[in-house]
This record gives structure tokens, C-alpha cells and sequence, in this order.
């Protein structure tokens, strides 16, 4: 079958046919696990989903050609969202759409807490620091990107020289496609990259967003537990000018026109069910060694545990009595409370299943191998080795250089101050040489962030975290932290001041230098020590990834089977059922939670609360047609066995015939090491069930017009 990509304009480049495409990628022979695997959308026809229970054709999910369901999916900001209307309505998580919640929330007026509809287009408020990208096309850039290295490069100068090309790549496809953005992805590291080209919306709206207590019931007691009752949905707009083309934010802006949508099902999903899920999952490491996942759990994953259960310890007490501080902090503590689970999960997955162990199994096999044959010895006798002496290092300096990265992750005032500095730098390179935040096509978007960060900059709790974590570098670093004074650098500091720092961005670093503001200083005294680390972080970066593309072109060989590779952000197709699974002896899990189940577990107090608008809803039984079949209950959330991970929060959740039947948002609390390895049997799913979002949405608060644009009735 030789299916084309869609029509890639590049000068006189052609796009390779699909198969080829990624045959090349993945290798010819059939998927050995039909039911794992983060597929790249392209491999659709080849894993046996009408077997499965499909009702559509491979072509009708993707089509270079014509118009199909997978032009109904887009990314939002790093999580996925897909169209739900004709009119750029895009529905995705309440955890994804946080941040813009957050900033848009006052005391006076705090949508976290209360919840926000827009009736009209015109109520719709702006998203700060969001852009959607869709798919548009992509094509095979592994001869490209590797052309530009050799084998006389030492590994630093491999990275960069893998750098440069990829931002020629991209820059190259985006003169030819104005307005639209490009981005080379490494598929297997080190071997092989594909360039996607994505439209690029950068005016998106929030539309609807119920109160924390549905979209967020249960808070951080049940992130990554089952059973949930989390209504975590949310709905966004994408604008663009009259035109159509992209944007910054303009009332003369107009809704999006998705080339496809995806039709809600209000009848939802049943138990034993097919479905599938369309999105772009963040990153997974069933590709790493077992050395990769012995770092993570001896060094790296305690680190982030142990770092951000202090800082969330910070916040929530700073927070407790003071809503103006913590509507500051709630963005990032989200975001730490999230990782922190999700790590201890992991942690607890490590420790408590085989799958280090069968990694190491798999190595030693793999070693044989190699060893077996006199030309494979010569070649590859030493690469596990090697590959476990990069971790071996990084280990040996993981507390002092953790901590030292942690500056800019956990103190917005030096962030800032850093960032301001270290843009001035780059912008005084030509635009190749830049670090990728601060080329030309980013620059926007960095000094956007740089904003937000200054808007949730709160100097009471920035001074006890720069403390503690001062303390800590300061017992490894004497010379540059030990009589480092962080009461002075937030009491003479500008950096809470926007007029500031939007005179900051438009200095040169030698104006910087010259400033007098303590937090600068700091970042200026610091910059050479960031180099440093960052240089070095490249000369690893650039051995493990010419190891690790040797791994995988002598696993290919040894195991003579296909891979998939690792999820890195790009567009994938995960299939499964809707079903329940058991997490310990004489424990079933049912797949379905309820309303009936949220009020049973409500208790008036924080974080189960059942908002008076849900309960009173209840008591009316004014359930509509989002009512489970028989039972007089809605339901809440679902679990089903597909294969997810970070980045597939806000996947729409497909049924057989390529409806909305629900929006994906976390994992079990087993499935925490998907990003490892993904097992039938505990790994499992949640989505928030279409028939809850449509009853909050249109019955509980009244957003009736979004029932209607959506063809609710």
C-alpha cells in the first residue's frame, strides 16, 4: 500500500511515501503486541483494529489526501485537546486549561473556585501563553540530520551539529510555509527524525471551565487513584485573524474553522467496549537500559519527590490564609503535585515489579548475541557498558547539579533574572547559533513566559524556597552560595515590577551587567556556571545518542521484530477496552464511577466537596438523556486498557465509530510506569465520561449554547 504524506512544501523535496516513511522507523515485520504500543498515526493500517472492533477504515482516521478524524485532533499548549465544533471549540482537560483559569482569577472574581461560561463569543476571556498546534504533515529527515555528523566529532560537538541542522530544517520548511510551525522530532535517538509541520494558532480563549471542586474533586488524595469522580474537562476556543491566518490575541479576531471535528456521543460508552485514543503523548523510556531506569530510581526520582513535597509544604502554608497567595502558587503547585505522585508511583513500580529485572534478562540476552559473533563483538562488545557509564557519571554529580538546575525551577524572582540575562546573550548571536528558546521564531512566546512568570511571582513565598534551596547549594558550593544574603536580593530587587522588567528585555547583556538589582547580579555571577552545566549536559547528550542508536540497530537485528518507538510529543493512536482490572488480592475495580459515588464520598471538606449546584441538580433528577442505561445515575469516569502517558491528558476518548465518548486525564496509580513498560494487566486509563462534561456543562451550569454548537440537544 503506498500511501502518501500530506503534500509537504519544501523547494523541490518530495515527501517519502508512508510506508516507506516508516517502515524505515519501525521496521517491516508485523506489530508482535497489537494491544501496546503509542503508534505513529501513519502505522494505522497494519495493527489489526477491525479486528478489534473499529467500525471506521484506516483512511477515515487518517488520509493524506482528504479531509479525516485525525484533523479533529490538536494540541494544547503540552497536553492534547480535540475540535468539538465547526467553530474552534476544543475541549480537553480542566487540568490542562489550569494555568489560564489561575490568571484569569482575582479574589474578586476567582474562577477556580466558581467556574466560568461564556455565553457569547465575545464573554470569552483570553488563555495568556497558550497556542494549539494541528498536524499538518510530515515527512522522514533521518539522512538529513545525520549527514550532519561524523565520526571525528567529540559527542559535544555531535550535539550541536545535530542542533543547528534541525533549526535549518525547521526554519527551511516555515519560510516556505509562513505562519505555520516546525518542528523536528527523533523518533529513535540517535537513528532516525521526522519534521512535522503544524498550524499554529496562537489566540486561544477559555469558554467554559467548571469550579475546582467538579474539575478537580479530590484533588491531590486522589490524583492518580481509582475510582475517580473528577469532572476534569474544560473548554477552550482557537482564534484566528479575519483571514485565517494566525494571530496574536485581537478582538478582530474569528473563531477557527477545523478542517474536521470530532461529533460528541451523549449516549457514551459501555462496559467491554473498543476504544481508541488520538493525541500526542509527552515521553516514555521503553528504549532506555536498565541502567537509564536504575538513575531514576536511585538518584533522580527521589531528588524530584523529596524537592517538590517541600515546595508544595511552602505553598500550601503560605496559601492556607491568604487566597491572594495562593491563587498565585496554585499553578505551579499543580504542576509539583502532579510529578510528585506520579514519581512515587513510579518508585513504587521500580521497586515492586519486574521490570528492571527484565531489562537486565533482556540485556544479558542481547550481550550473548553480540558476543556470539566475532564482527558483532568488534562492533558492539562494549555498548551496554558504555552506555551504563554516562549514568554511571551523571550519578556521581546528581546532587550538586539537580540542585543547581533547580534555581531557575524553583524560584520565579531568579528564573526571571535568569532568563532576562541569558536572552541578552543569545540575542547578540546570529539567530542559528541561539539557544532554540531564544531564536527568532521563540522569542515571542519566552517573553511571554517571562510575563506570566512575573504575574504569579509572589516575593513571600520566592524567598522561602530561594532560601531553603541556597541552603542546600551551599554545603556543595561554598565559594558561590555560602555568603549568598536571599533577604537582600528580594528587598532591593526590581523583578517584581513589570515596567522592569519589560525595560530588562529590551537591554543588551552588557546593559544588564551595569544594573544595579541584586537578583540580576546573581544571574550574571551564575551564567558561566549554567554554561558550564548546559555544555556539559550536551557532551552527554551527544554520546548516549550515538550509543543509543547503535542499541537499536543491533536489537533490530538480534530480535528481528518491530518496534515502536518511544512517544516524544508527536501525533500517536492508542487502542484498547473499556475495563476494569484488579491492583491487589481479592481487589476487582469496576470501570465505571458515578455520580451517586461522588456524593457518597463528598464530605464537606476539602478536597471532597460536592458543589450546591451539583447536589441540587441530583435532587431535581433532571439527569436528561447522560444517564447510565437502566440506572437512574450519570456517570463520572471511565478506565479502559490503552496505552498513555504524560501528554495524553485531554486525548478525546474514541468509540468504534469515531465519536467523543470521553476526554482521557490521568492513570492508575499502578500505571504510573507506563512510561516503561505497559502491562495488560494494571495498566489502565481514566477519561471523564462525555455524559458527566455534557451535564455539568449544559444542565448543572447552564451552557446550554455549547450543547447546542456541539448538536446536543
Amino acid at each position: 500500500m503506498n500511501i502518501r504524506i500530506r503534500r509537504w512544501k519544501s523547494g523541490t523535496t518530495t515527501c517519502l511515501p508512508m510506508l516507506l516513511l516508516f517502515s524505515g522507523l519501525l521496521g517491516l515485520s508485523s506489530l508482535s503486541h497489537a494491544d501496546e504500543g503509542m503508534h505513529p498515526i501513519s502505522q494505522i493500517d497494519r495493527i489489526g483494529l477491525a479486528e478489534k472492533g473499529l467500525k471506521l477504515t484506516p483512511s477515515e482516521i487518517f488520509n493524506a489526501k482528504e479531509t479525516c478524524l485525525v484533523d479533529g485532533i490538536c494540541r494544547v499548549n503540552g497536553c492534547t485537546g480535540s475540535f468539538v465544533s465547526s467553530s474552534g471549540l476544543i475541549i480537553t482537560n480542566h487540568h490542562c486549561a489550569y494555568e489560564a483559569i489561575q490568571q484569569a482569577s482575582t479574589t474578586d472574581r476567582d474562577l477556580l473556585r466558581d467556574g466560568f461560561l461564556a455565553k457569547t463569543f465575545k464573554d470569552e476571556i483570553p488563555a495568556k501563553g497558550y497556542v494549539v498546534r494541528v498536524t499538518e504533515a510530515f515527512e522522514d529527515v533521518s539522512e538529513k540530520m545525520l549527514s550532519a555528523v561524523n565520526d571525528q566529532m567529540d559527542f559535544n560537538e555531535r550535539t550541536k551539529a545535530l542542533e543547528r541542522r534541525q533549526k535549518e530544517l525547521e526554519k527551511e520548511a516555515e519560510e516556505v510555509n509562513p505562519g505555520m510551525r516546525a518542528e523536528v522530532a527523533e523518533m529513535f535517538t540517535g537513528k532516525t527524525y521526522v519534521r512535522f509541520l503544524y498550524t499554529f494558532i496562537k489566540d486561544v480563549r477559555l469558554v467554559f471551565a467548571p469550579p475546582e471542586s467538579v474539575g478537580k474533586f479530590g484533588g491531590d488524595v486522589d490524583n492518580w487513584e481509582w475510582p475517580r469522580h473528577t469532572g476534569d474537562f474544560s473548554f477552550m476556543r482557537a482564534y484566528v485573524s479575519p483571514n485565517g491566518a494566525s494571530a496574536d490575541y485581537s478582538p478582530d479576531n474569528v473563531p477557527y474553522k477545523p478542517k474536521r471535528f470530532i461529533p460528541v456521543a451523549p449516549a457514551g460508552i459501555n462496559e467491554g467496549d473498543f476504544v481508541m485514543l488520538i493525541g500526542y503523548p509527552g515521553r516514555t523510556a521503553r528504549h532506555k537500559t536498565a541502567r537509564y531506569l536504575q538513575y531514576l530510581q536511585q538518584n533522580s526520582l527521589p531528588f524530584i519527590v523529596k524537592q517538590n513535597q517541600k515546595m508544595m509544604g511552602v505553598m500550601n502554608e503560605l496559601g492556607a490564609a491568604n487566597r491572594a497567595v495562593a491563587l498565585k502558587n496554585l499553578g505551579r503547585y499543580q504542576n509539583l503535585a502532579n510529578v510528585e505522585k506520579r514519581s512515587r508511583g513510579q518508585l513504587k513500580g521500580l521497586a515492586n515489579t519486574s521490570i528492571l529485572a527484565d531489562r537486565i534478562a533482556e540485556e544479558e540476552k542481547l550481550q550473548a548475541f553480540i558476543n556470539a559473533d566475532p564482527t558483532r563483538q568488534a562492533k558492539y562488545g562494549n555498548l551496554i557498558k558504555s552506555i551504563a557509564n554516562v549514568y554511571d557519571q551523571m550519578s556521581e554529580k546528581t546532587a550538586y547539579e539537580m540542585n543547581f538546575a533547580s534555581l531557575k525551577s524553583g524560584s520565579l524572582g531568579y528564573s526571571i533574572a535568569a532568563t532576562l540575562y541569558e536572552m541578552s546573550v543569545e540575542k547578540g548571536k546570529p539567530d542559528l547559533d541561539r539557544e532554540p528558546l531564544y531564536m527568532e521564531r521563540n522569542l515571542v512566546q519566552t517573553t511571554k513566559k517571562v510575563m506570566i512568570d512575573q504575574q504569579n511571582l509572589n516575593f513571600e513565598t520566592d524567598q522561602v524556597l530561594l532560601d531553603w534551596m541556597v541552603q542546600r547549594l551551599s554545603k556543595l558550593d561554598e565559594a558561590r552560595f555560602g555568603k549568598l544574603d536571599v533577604k537582600t536580593l528580594f528587598a532591593k530587587s526590581k523583578i517584581g515590577d513589570v515596567s522592569f522588567i519589560e525595560s530588562c528585555q529590551k537591554m543588551s547583556s552588557v546593559e544588564l551587567e551595569q544594573l544595579d538589582d541584586p537578583f540580576l547580579q546573581l544571574a550574571v555571577k551564575l551564567y558561566p556556571e549554567h554554561v558550564r552545566l548546559r555544555e556539559l549536559n550536551k557532551s552527554r547528550e551527544g554520546e548516549l545518542n550515538k550509543l543509543y542508536g547503535e542499541l537499536i540497530s543491533i536489537k533490530q537485528e538480534f530480535q528481528k521484530t518491530n518496534f515502536i518507538p518511544d512517544a516524544n510529543g508527536t501525533l500517536r493512536l492508542t487502542h484498547g477496552t473499556v475495563r476494569g482490572y484488579s491492583p491487589a488480592d481479592a481487589i476487582q475495580m469496576q470501570p465505571f464511577t458515578t455520580l451517586s459515588g461522588m456524593i457518597a464520598k463528598s464530605t464537606g471538606a476539602e478536597p471532597f466537596i460536592a458543589p450546591t449546584e451539583v447536589l441540587n441538580a441530583r435532587k431535581e433528577g433532571n439527569f436528561k438523556a447522560f444517564k447510565l442505561p437502566n440506572r437512574n445515575d450519570v456517570p463520572i469516569a471511565f478506565i479502559y486498557d490503552t496505552d498513555t502517558t504524560g501528554g495524553n491528558s485531554g486525548s478525546p476518548v474514541i468509540n468504534a465509530k469515531g465519536e467523543l465518548v470521553g476526554v482521557n486525564f490521568d492513570r492508575t496509580f499502578e500505571a504510573t510506569i507506563n512510561d516503561f513498560a505497559w502491562n495488560t494487566n494494571y495498566s489502565r486509563s481514566i477519561g471523564v465520561d462525555i455524559r458527566y462534561a455534557l451535564w455539568i456543562t449544559g444542565v448543572v451550569y447552564d451552557g446550554k449554547n455549547l450543547l447546542a454548537e456541539m448538536g446536543v440537544e
